[in-house]
Parts: C-alpha cells; sequence; structure tokens
C-alpha cells in the first residue's frame, strides 16, 4: 500500500508540569454541565551566551470538563503543583467590543496535584484520570472520576 497522507494518524497531546497561577473559575454550561477553567506556568532556564542562566515563565490557558471540572474545584488552588495531560485546541468568541478574539487553550483529560506532605519531604500525589467516553461540549470529552 503506498503511503497515503490523507489516511495518516495524527497526534495532539499536551504534558504539563507547573504551578496554578489564579483562583479556579467553576461554571456550568446552559445543559449543566460544569466546566472549570484556570491558568498553569511552566518555568524555563537557559544559559545565554555569556553564561549567566536566564529564567522566564509561560502561561498556559487550562479547561477541564464534567466530572473532571468538580474534582479540579474541589483539590486544586491558586499555588498548587500539578502534573496534567490533555489536547490543545483553539476557539474564537466575539467579544462586548464586537471583535472575534481567538483562545489556545488545553483541554485536560488527566490530573494529578502534586501535594507536598507535611515533612516538606514527601511528594504525596492525588491523581484525576479518564475511566470512559461521552459526548459533551464541541468536541468528545473524557469522563473522568478520582483515583
Amino acid at each position: 500500500m503506498l503511503f497515503n497522507p490523507l489516511y495518516m494518524k495524527s497526534v495532539n497531546r499536551v504534558t504539563l508540569l507547573g504551578h496554578i497561577v489564579a483562583d479556579l473559575e467553576l461554571k456550568s454550561t446552559k445543559t449543566g454541565k460544569p466546566v472549570v477553567s484556570f491558568a498553569i506556568a511552566t518555568n524555563n532556564e537557559w544559559f545565554d551566551a555569556e553564561g549567566e542562566l536566564k529564567k522566564s515563565a509561560d502561561f498556559h490557558r487550562v479547561v477541564a470538563w464534567d466530572h473532571l471540572a468538580d474534582l479540579c474545584s474541589k483539590f486544586l488552588q491558586k499555588g498548587s503543583p500539578i502534573y496534567l495531560e490533555g489536547r490543545l485546541t483553539n476557539r474564537s468568541y466575539e467579544g462586548k467590543d464586537s471583535l472575534t478574539h481567538y483562545i489556545t487553550e488545553v483541554v485536560a483529560t488527566h490530573v494529578t496535584l502534586l501535594q507536598i506532605g507535611e515533612s516538606k519531604k514527601n511528594v504525596e500525589p492525588k491523581t484525576l484520570e479518564p475511566t470512559e467516553t461521552h459526548e459533551s461540549a464541541p468536541n468528545k470529552e473524557k469522563e473522568l472520576v478520582a483515583a
């Protein structure tokens, strides 16, 4: 069989490790589906041409749907260290200024809270992961439960 790019599989996977930078915002759609949005920061470090250490941060918009949204709003807060997996998506909306605004965000499918224990030495992960799929929002999202 010859290579046919129309039948080529694709990959849309995002993996992030960072800290939540603001309070989470839990809302419901018109049909009652919970959706939570939040932002996380990831840090970058590199050495410039003179050998000096440079640092910067990137900020990522994240959304979680259904049961994962409920779990995130219950267990996560500003400053929480998390590991997450999801997919990158783009959407647009018309703002109050009558202009079309475009947003790129990560739709979370797996979230692990990396909570530091009282000893400050032990990391106690709490994993929130998918169990089954169903129809929701504009795309198929995963129904998620706590592990």
